[in-house]
């Protein structure tokens, strides 16, 4: 299924379920594509849910900007012209960009407007981040950029960003995260499926007083927050510790909060039945309690 923008963008989505069961999009982060999720979509629709797994734009099958438009305000007008064709609000499980993503477009909202959605999970993502996982994260995506000669070298890349996650014994989900091409050279490799122009524009943004006032924005977003809220951090995340998850709990005290543990910052990847039982459970709960 595709969804159209009010820039004139295409999205790219899969869907699980019943169209007619109440609605969730699934938001994955900087670097991925909609297959991220492991078995996520599938057990939502499992426990009654419509389960939408989007690609953003720049990743994906989802339309990449020439213009190198992927600011998050531009990532927040995408969410809110797909929660608009919607037939119900839904609820948003966005991790790490796709979490900032959820932030700024329910945040932001006009003043009176409705909310867009019925409920937020945030994976892995708060208001501030540690700063040693997010160059960590620019560093696994800055390397490899002229692409891989196979699958193997592929796995053996993500494999050493990911030391905690058991190697799979095949490598089929990981390939719907690459494309096969043809290089300047002649040579085929595989690349990972996002625009380079993407991490050109973050690492311009990446200053010391950007993300200061990136992380005054997020707060201020997650404040006017009226919708249910989750986090869920990665017992063992280096990006959202436990002193940044206390200071965000701390100053947003609505929001609710669960660890599962053993999983990284790649949450639903590294534990995905904990995660996915953690997600439901609370979408149910609050479900029951409209």
């Amino acid at each position: 299924m595709r969804f159209e923008t009010e820039t004139g963008f295409f999205l790219s989505a899969d869907a699980w379920g019943n169209p007619g069961n109440p609605p969730v999009v699934l938001l994955h982060g900087g670097g991925q594509t909609r297959h991220s999720w492991g078995d996520t979509a599938q057990r939502l629709a499992d426990a009654g849910w419509y389960a939408i797994a989007l690609d953003a734009r720049g990743h994906g099958d989802s339309d990449w900007s020439a213009k190198g438009q992927y600011g998050i305000d531009y990532l927040a007008s995408d969410l809110r012209a797909v929660c608009a064709q919607l037939s119900e609000k839904p609820a948003l499980v966005g991790a790490s960009m796709g979490g900032m993503t959820t932030l700024v477009a329910e945040g932001e909202r006009p003043v009176g407007a409705a909310s867009i959605c019925s409920a937020i999970v945030l994976v892995d993502i708060a208001p501030r981040s540690e700063q040693k996982g997010i160059e960590r994260i620019f560093a696994f995506m800055s390397g490899n950029q002229d692409g891989f000669a196979s699958l193997d070298e592929a796995a053996e890349a993500v494999a050493a960003y990911l030391p905690n996650r058991p190697r799979p014994s095949d490598n089929s989900r990981l390939e719907k995260n690459l494309r096969l091409r043809t290089n300047n050279m002649g040579e085929a490799r595989y690349y990972w499926h996002w625009d380079p122009q993407m991490l050109a524009f973050w690492r311009q943004h990446t200053d010391p007083d950007q993300q200061t006032r990136n992380e005054e924005r997020l707060y201020r977003a997650a404040r006017a927050l009226t919708v249910p809220t989750l986090i869920v951090r990665g017992g063992i995340s280096d990006v959202v510790s436990e002193n940044v998850m206390a200071e965000f709990i701390d100053a947003v005290p609505h929001v609710q909060r669960v660890s599962v543990a053993n999983a990284g910052h790649m949450v639903a990847g590294d534990s995905n039945h904990a995660f996915t039982r953690a997600v439901i459970e609370f979408l149910t709960s609050e479900r029951m309690n409209e």
